[in-house]
């Protein structure tokens, strides 16, 4: 059996929550450049005729997309990172969908109403936000692979046997029909005649 004395664990092979952030990133990164290319900079907080579908996009909207993008292709290099970005996901779409609703006026309360609307956000916006933070939260909490690696500079091969070697000195000086245990001969069973030295 191998028995490690202080070894890492490291898990091995691309994490599905790797996979998935980096999926994610990448649709977002390339609607943002696209709704730049249908916005422009001008008017960087207004409304813009220029939205995909039923969605709004605005100058400022394209560049939450873009920066989003950025930040979840940098953090899909690592396991934990990855879920660091389904973490950030969770909580900014989320907030982001909780003020969309102030907007929209489901919600009548808005402490930032002075803000105004910057992202030009819209109802169908708000159900793709809120689409977007239970995808975040999917991305944080995805189970790694149970597939794992241990150094082998760490393992230390343990024999099953307990019996203690024989070195190989003694074993030769072991007469024939000697037992050895231990490492020592055991008393001979060989008779000896009367009046001889044992």
């Amino acid at each position: 059996m191998v028995h490690a004395h202080g070894a890492r664990i490291r898990v091995e092979g691309l994490q599905p929550a790797q996979v998935l952030a980096a999926l994610v990133a990448v649709v977002f990164l390339v609607f943002g450049i696209v709704g730049f290319t249908r916005t422009g900079f001008g008017d960087f907080t207004g409304h813009h005729n220029a939205g995909f579908w039923r969605f709004s996009a605005n100058p400022m909207n394209n560049l939450v997309h873009v920066v989003t993008g950025l930040l979840g292709l940098a953090l899909a290099f690592g396991s934990g990172r990855a879920r660091v970005f389904g973490w950030l996901l969770f909580l900014g779409y989320g907030l982001l969908f909780v003020w969309g609703l102030m907007i929209a006026g489901t919600i009548t309360a808005n402490p930032f109403a002075n803000a105004g609307n910057p992202l030009d956000l819209t109802s169908s916006d708000n159900w793709l936000h809120l689409g977007i933070a239970a995808l975040g939260l999917v991305i944080a909490v995805l189970p790694a692979r149970r597939r794992v690696r241990i150094p082998e500079e760490d393992a230390e091969i343990v024999e099953p046997s307990s019996a203690a070697t024989v070195p190989e000195d003694r074993a030769a000086t072991a007469r024939d029909g000697d037992t050895v245990v231990g490492g020592s001969p055991a008393p001979s069973s060989e008779k000896h005649g009367p009046g001889l030295a044992h």
